[in-house]
């Protein structure tokens, strides 16, 4: 990405920001929007302190993610500022002093303590909305999240500008990248941790820049979601890979899933396939006006036809999903929001003032249940399991004779299959950024 695009698309970014701000603060009765970018914890009984994590408040404004200390404020028909902590210190690397595309649209004041920044946030904390986590608090900057501007932010924070569009394009370059790296280690037979480093060095990331942490499963390793074991050895047999991991890019994330077949000429690889051409069916009903609701019961639809397909049972796709059967192979969400944070927030949101859109019934773990307008960026990510305990589960059930276990058995050692792109809803056909990252490298 070149810097002339940052800095053409960063100021009408800021500037959006602004407006929603404006709004929201008008709804919330504050004169004031103060976020600060969090500070550091450290480990109880220890001088260690945890992995620093931005407040996603603050870096939805500035694009600095290692900067505990540090404060935007925002007033109506003002420059926003930003109150950078540049610290006096010989134990740690300082932070550079703020330069580049992006300093330009905002008054900075750089200070060495963190009590410094007193001096430069408002007169009157009371009429503050104060976004951040309780031990970001300083003197009586106390963070009190009023929801009246926190539910208007948040809600609109799923439509993302054209500026962090870009970011997450980038996010996704470097995570294709790495992805590709994985797949040539999984083939060369390593472990799972030694894709997870190869992983790591080809993002030019580690475990505390990565979005979230990797999840590198071979073999039966694929049926458990959210596997972060990371075997040090590599199995005799190396049957499958699936592989959920993404990469950040200056506070913004990508968050991709694929599945790979060691025999790339059999059944597993056939299911693969067959899942890869229904997942693009379903990242292409990422269009406005389309609620995310029913993505999730069609990627059901598909996932309990494919189930039929390769003779796992013996339902037809509407029975199989209205008798629960197909949860137990699909026992997740189709995805969810994505940006300044790899689930984003306001999934469930009714609308800028609040309220909650519900789930469908039977379906628990939907992270996502909004109309679908453009601007949004969400995850399409079906999955496929062969799970132990829903297997064992639905074999005691009154529909254990819907299924052939003899299939189940043959696909068990492969774990699972789950494959996932980050899609934009546009005004026309939706924007599949994963997609076109591969495509790239």
């Amino acid at each position: 990405m070149m810097i002339q695009d940052l800095a053409m698309l960063y100021p009408q970014h800021v500037q959006t920001t602004c407006e929603r701000t404006s709004e929201a603060l008008a709804r919330g009765g504050y004169d004031h929007l103060v976020v600060p970018s969090g500070t550091l914890h450290y480990h109880v009984f220890d001088d260690r302190d945890y992995p620093f994590a931005t407040n996603p408040q603050f870096k939805a404004w500035v694009p600095l993610t290692r900067h505990p200390g540090s404060w935007v404020v925002a007033t109506p028909g003002r420059k926003p500022k930003l109150v950078y902590l540049q610290p006096a210190d010989y134990w740690h690397v300082v932070p550079e002093a703020p330069a580049g595309w992006w300093v330009e649209q905002f008054d900075i004041v750089v200070i060495r303590t963190p009590e410094e920044a007193l001096q430069h946030l408002p007169a009157d904390p009371s009429r503050c909305a104060i976004l951040g986590e309780p031990q970001s608090a300083l003197g009586n900057f106390v963070p009190n999240n009023p929801p009246a501007v926190l539910n208007y932010l948040e809600f609109h924070r799923a439509f993302k500008t054209p500026y962090e569009i870009a970011m997450m394009r980038e996010a996704t370059r470097i995570g294709v990248r790495a992805h590709r790296a994985a797949e040539r280690n999984f083939r060369a037979g390593s472990s799972e941790f030694g894709i997870h480093l190869a992983y790591c060095q080809a993002a030019g990331q580690d475990a505390n820049d990565l979005p979230y942490g990797n999840i590198i499963a071979l073999n039966e390793h694929g049926a458990v979601l959210h596997y972060t074991e990371r075997d040090r050895v590599a199995p005799r047999e190396s049957r499958s890979f699936l592989i959920d991991a993404g990469a950040s890019f200056h506070g913004y994330g990508c968050d991709i899933t694929r599945t790979h077949a060691r025999d790339t000429q059999g059944e597993f690889q056939a299911m693969i396939d067959a899942m890869d051409a229904a997942q693009l069916r379903m990242c292409d009903e990422v269009r406005a006006g389309f609620d995310y609701r029913q993505l999730h019961l069609n990627a059901h639809l598909a996932i309990a036809g494919i189930l039929r397909d390769f003779g796992i049972t013996r339902l037809s796709p509407e029975a199989a999903v209205e008798t629960g059967v197909s949860s137990v192979f699909f026992p997740h969400g189709i995805g969810h929001g994505i940006g300044l944070q790899v689930h984003d927030v306001a999934g469930f949101a009714e609308s800028d003032r609040g309220g909650t859109i519900p789930k469908p019934a039977g379906h628990p773990y939907l992270r996502l249940t909004r109309v679908l307008q453009p601007g949004m960026v969400v995850t399409i990510e079906p999955g496929l399991y062969f799970i132990d305990l829903l297997m064992d589960e639905l074999r005691q059930g009154p529909r254990a004779g819907d299924v052939d276990w003899a299939r189940v058995e043959a696909f068990k050692p492969y774990g699972g299959i789950r494959i996932e792109d980050n899609v934009a809803c546009t005004d026309a056909a939706p924007t599949n950024l994963t997609r076109e990252g591969f495509a790239a490298a």
